[in-house]
């Protein structure tokens, strides 16, 4: 183990430091030296002197640091005088560096300082790239700047050769001064140094400059010149990390966080403000370690006491009543800091009142207490527990006495070295790992899957003795609840406990207690290295004002799908991180930790920036898709898989459990809710706020969160009365039994529901004169088994249920229910792919398919209650206002033969109604929808449009039907019916609007294109409007079925304006019929001069419609 050593600074500028190989305190040799502030690396410290002067000490080594001085002697050839110094004007320098641009000549090479010396005199290097040399040293060219060999060719026209003179390094084990005036000076005074990876180096100085040592590496530990980095505003502090961040302290007490920092570019790109992790509360200090930011924070607080019970404060008496100002500082943690996001995401109080923090090799953590007898140090240990289970009941620190410290000495406590890039992953961590692999969440117990929160920590209470600093372990909580029951001499190395660092005996001047440090920093200290001088000793009394904060884990292992080339599935560890400040408001990461070029990489993602937890169909995984605003859009979900069905829905509950807890969701839907289904059959809910359907400030749809709700259906149509129908792929009608806007009991309301649909495969045939229809086909043909479209080869052998939670009930069998129709043999024909096919064969078709069929069942638990017995293909539920009132529900429906159905008997206390009414039609019907006054519109198979006459709560099913002229030339296949508007969708997705509705004409006038890209419509009580989309612009490669919002319509403008796009990739049905969530509207003045009509004026329609039937 290579020695290192943890520095401090009293204050009287003296310098001492603690080594693991002596176990005690030294001070420096210069016994002159005076510094103010150091900084330590492995292997190196900075320190800034009272003479404003920087100095270095680079710990002694058996290797002697050696720095290699070199130049080139050019020479060019004449005829007169051979090879001379006479070059060309436009040669090199005489003597020059080995690019020929610097004038390097042997007596211009100097000393950087007094801490070097010449090994000896300038020689000439024999060697020519690396191999021995009999021409002198000399390598010879044709001219410069072209390669050089040791051959002398009868044109080589030029020479080099190489002189060297090393220097050696002797100030090991000293303070040695830096010059600060080459060959750019800072500016005086200097107020702070700190030193981090890559061998950074920066100082701060109070005229509002930060600057960099550039040249710094292992054979020149000096470096060579100052490099100014600007700052907006006037910096205090510095902390660099061993890693890639830097933070500094402002003197308004905000923090400044400089990113884009690397190897290429050690000074980084632009600096972040950070706001102070409280308002009016300024930082102070701030250490950075390698993915970890601690900072110090002062407060100015005035408490009042009894005036017998001050002692040595500052005070004023009024009465019996004395009023104290003190100074509070409290530490806290950053979290979520990492290189791709070096500001991090949010604070966490970790209490104890410190005057400075740092941070050293590992992350570990060592603080300077603010009421501790200055002859101690204390660091913070991972092998200091505090049990989380305990009662909430104010618990006393232990009193440590002499066994204790004894016991405490024997058993040396363990370092902390974090186990992931997350720093509050890795308090909670194992301290001891095993061969033995980590329980996955399946494992883990019962108790702790369904109460995902961890109790909040008491606050302790002031006992005469110093609260023990101490980190927050949930793995070992039992242990320690035990080890404090048993007392602390009996616990084991796992209780709590402070150490202190032993001193010299020597005492100078103004020191009975010991030197009064005033700076610490153990930046190359590793813990590891130092129990033997870690003694266990009773501390001074003290007041500390602890804050608690809990920390909650659950850690498993996942597969992700790796989204850039080369795609594939790669193993994972997930962690989900949930702490919980002392107010009871919680906070939760989501890590994915990955490999990647043997280097160890992760994903955050803040919980409550998801937006949907989505199962999604990924080659038969159990897959699901994690969405945020910013992966919504840039389309770019984070998708991960399970080994098992079980371990799926567990992180799929405990996501949707911690999402919902920090967004206030609690219990199932609300009557307002709006309902989604996915192509997958999964069934999503959103509860709307105000702000939807707001004129203004409407809230965007990539920021609106989905939820899962337990069943499996294809279509869900709901009102604002909590009545929720829906229809699943074999066309069963079922209702939704949970009970809306109440808390669930469990169990209660689920029910078994079973699903079946049908899984589709196309055979491909191309025909030729020699043998006919065969599998051969063109180069540029579809594969001969294929999707729909062609574009996916998919055989009969590998082709899968939709996931992994279905199961085949049939075989494989030719289908003869395809659009289009079929011949005897189940096959269609076309000229060519992917010309529209018929079923009967031309002489111009010269390709030919017929789809395969196999059916594949799900039965899972959810709140859904059958309707028997028709099976349905469409339905549609009055939408309503939630103030409303209705003793009895409209509700439409479409069998999956075509027949119109209405559903007698339904009611928000009977929600499945009573029975079916059939409604009579000259031809099948494949969409419906009611709407507002009872406006009843459907779509026959054919695409002719119909509107139901006289439908009312005395005459449910009306009397008779109206024809509707269709737009021209196209087909319509679904509509939706809102309170003062319709709107359809054709077979090419073009969306229809129709002008013209009014109360004595609910027929309409004409239709108006609105926008194309459209597959689903779904129109609100507020007639707001909301589709599925076909594509998202820009997303070529997405997968069809996006969710977007009709922006800008409102009485004047029914049509709206523009399209929001949110969640998308495989998004089935919408239906936001039971969103009557209105923004509160501000009152408006009357307008002056007379009324205007809120009705457009009518445009010239078209045909009216005739009576067709009864």
């Amino acid at each position: 183990m290579p020695i290192t050593l943890l520095w401090a600074v009293d204050v009287y500028g003296r310098v001492y430091s603690l080594s693991t190989a002596s176990g005690r305190w030294e001070r420096a040799d210069d016994r002159l030296l005076e510094l103010k502030r150091v900084t330590a690396g492995k292997g190196r410290s900075w320190g800034i002197g009272c003479d404003h002067h920087v100095y270095l000490n680079i710990l002694p080594s058996e290797t002697s640091i050696r720095y290699r001085e070199e130049t080139y002697e050019n020479q060019r050839w004449n005829p007169v005088d051979g090879f001379t110094e006479m070059l060309l004007p436009t040669d090199r320098w005489p003597w020059s560096d080995v690019t020929g641009m610097n004038y390097q000549p042997l007596h211009s090479f100097q000393l950087p300082s007094l801490s070097w010396e010449w090994e000896g005199d300038w020689y000439v290097d024999q060697s020519c790239g690396g191999e021995p040399s009999q021409t002198g040293g000399w390598e010879y060219a044709v001219d410069f700047p072209a390669n050089f060999s040791p051959d002398k060719k009868w044109n080589s026209c030029v020479r080099r050769r190489r002189w060297i003179r090393y220097r050696r390094y002797t100030a090991q084990g000293t303070w040695a001064k830096i010059p600060l005036d080459h060959p750019k000076k800072p500016p005086l005074p200097l107020c702070d140094i700190s030193c981090g990876g890559w061998e950074m180096t920066y100082i701060c100085v109070r005229a509002l400059q930060v600057w960099f040592r550039e040249g710094i590496h292992p054979r020149v530990p000096e470096g060579s010149s100052w490099e100014e980095v600007e700052v907006p505003k006037e910096v205090a502090q510095l902390s660099a990390g061993p890693g890639d961040l830097l933070w500094a302290v402002l003197w308004d007490g905000n923090l400044l966080v400089r990113t884009g920092l690397s190897l290429d570019s050690p000074t980084g790109t632009l600096w972040k403000e950070v706001d102070s992790p409280q308002k009016e509360v300024e930082a102070l200090h701030v250490a950075v370690g390698v993915s970890v930011v601690w900072v110090v924070t002062k407060d100015y607080k005035v408490n009042q006491y009894s005036s017998h019970s001050l002692q040595s404060r500052e005070w004023q008496c009024s009465g019996k009543i004395c009023i104290t100002t003190y100074v509070c500082l409290q530490v806290w943690f950053r979290r979520g800091v990492n290189s791709h996001n070096p500001c991090g995401s949010g604070w966490i109080s970790i209490g104890g009142e410190m005057m400075m923090v740092d941070v050293g090799l590992n992350d570990q953590v060592k603080r300077f207490p603010l009421h501790i007898s200055l002859s101690h140090l204390f660091k913070a240990e991972d092998s200091s527990v505090v049990p989380l289970g305990a009662d909430d009941s104010p618990t006393p620190p232990p009193n440590m006495s002499e066994d204790a410290s004894s016991a405490a000495q024997g058993d040396s406590p363990k370092p902390f070295i974090p186990t992931s890039d997350s720093f509050i992953t890795s308090l909670v961590s194992d301290r001891e790992k095993t061969p033995t692999p980590q329980p996955s969440i399946t494992e883990l117990p019962q108790a702790e899957i369904g109460e995902p929160s961890a109790p909040i920590l008491p606050t302790l209470e002031t006992t005469g003795q110093d609260v023990p600093w101490s980190n927050v372990d949930l793995e070992g909580a039992e242990a320690a609840r035990s080890a404090q029951a048993m007392g602390p001499s009996q616990g084991d190395s796992s209780t709590v406990a402070t150490y202190a660092l032993g001193l010299e005996t020597s005492q100078g001047a103004g020191e009975e207690d010991g030197p009064v440090w005033t700076w610490i920093t153990g930046g190359g200290c590793d813990v590891d290295s130092l129990p033997s001088v870690l003694n266990s000793s009773p501390l001074p009394p003290a007041l500390f004002h602890v804050t608690c904060q809990s920390v909650w884990v659950r850690k498993g292992a996942l597969r992700w799908w790796r989204d850039w080339k080369p795609q594939r599935w790669v193993d994972v560890g997930v962690a989900l991180e949930q702490s919980t400040n002392s107010a009871g408001k919680k906070d939760s990461i989501f890590f994915v930790y990955y490999t990647q070029y043997d280097e160890r990489k992760y994903i955050h993602v803040f919980v409550n920036e998801m937006t949907a937890l989505v199962p999604v169909l990924r080659d038969c995984h159990y897959a699901f898709a994690v969405y945020t605003t910013q992966r919504t859009r840039q389309r770019w979900p984070l998708v991960l898989a399970a080994q098992t069905e079980k371990d799926m829905n567990d992180w799929l509950s405990l996501l949707s459990d911690c999402c919902c807890e920090c967004r206030g969701i609690k219990g199932p839907p609300s009557r307002q809710a709006m309902w989604s289904t996915t192509s997958k059959g999964d069934i999503m809910v959103h509860e709307p706020s105000f702000s939807l359907e707001a004129p203004t400030h409407t809230l965007a749809c990539d920021l609106m969160y989905w939820r899962q709700v337990p069943g499996h259906l294809r279509c869900v149509e709901s009102n604002s009365l909590g009545l929720v129908w829906g229809i699943g792929w074999d066309g069963t009608a079922w209702v939704y039994s949970g009970r809306n806007g109440q808390q669930p009991v469990p169990g209660k309301h689920l029910h078994t529901q079973t699903d079946v649909r049908s899984v589709h495969v196309y055979e491909n045939q191309r025909w030729n004169p020699m043998t006919g229809y065969t599998d051969k086909g063109l180069p540029t043909d579809r594969p001969m088994w294929s999707d729909e479209s062609g574009l996916k080869e998919c055989t009969k052998g590998n082709t899968h249920p939709p996931s992994p939670q279905w199961s085949w009930v049939t075989e494989w069998a030719v289908d003869y229910n395809v659009p289009g129709g079929t011949d005897k043999e189940g096959w269609q024909y076309a000229a060519d792919f992917p010309v529209t096919f018929h079923g009967h064969k031309t002489m111009k078709d010269f390709v030919r398919r017929r789809r395969w069929t196999r059916k594949c069942k799900i039965t899972p638990r959810a709140p859904w209650l059958q309707v028997p017995p028709i099976p349905l293909s469409d339905i549609s539920v009055m939408p309503c206002l939630a103030q409303s009132r209705m003793e009895q529900v409209p509700v439409w429906a479409i069998s999956d033969k075509g027949d119109v159905l209405c559903r007698l008997g339904v009611s928000p206390e009977n929600p499945a109604g009573s029975s079916w009414l059939h409604v009579g039609t000259d031809q099948p019907f494949k969409s419906i929808s009611i709407g507002g006054a009872s406006q009843v519109w459907a779509i026959a198979k054919d695409g002719a449009v119909f509107y139901r006459g006289s439908v009312s709560p005395q005459n449910p099913a009306g009397e008779c039907w109206y024809h509707i002229p269709s737009p021209p030339r196209q087909t319509l296949k679904q509509l939706s019916v809102g309170r003062t508007s319709v709107f359809a969708v054709d077979e090419n997705s073009n969306l229809w609007y129709r002008q013209g509705l009014t109360p004595s004409y609910p027929q309409g006038s004409a239709w108006e294109l609105i926008s194309n890209n459209v597959t689903k419509v779904s129109v609100g009580p507020l007639d707001q409007v909301w589709i599925v989309a076909e594509g998202v612009p820009g997303f070529p490669s997405e997968t069809s079925g996006a969710v977007c919002h009709r922006l800008g319509v409102g009485p004047m403008q029914p049509k709206g304006q523009s399209w929001d796009y949110g969640i998308g990739g495989g998004w089935e049905h919408i239906s936001v019929r039971g969103n009557s969530t209105e923004a509160p509207r501000p009152a408006h003045p009357a307008p002056a001069g007379l009324p205007r009509s809120p009705v457009p004026p009518r445009q010239q329609p078209q045909a009216n419609g005739n009576i067709v039937g009864v």
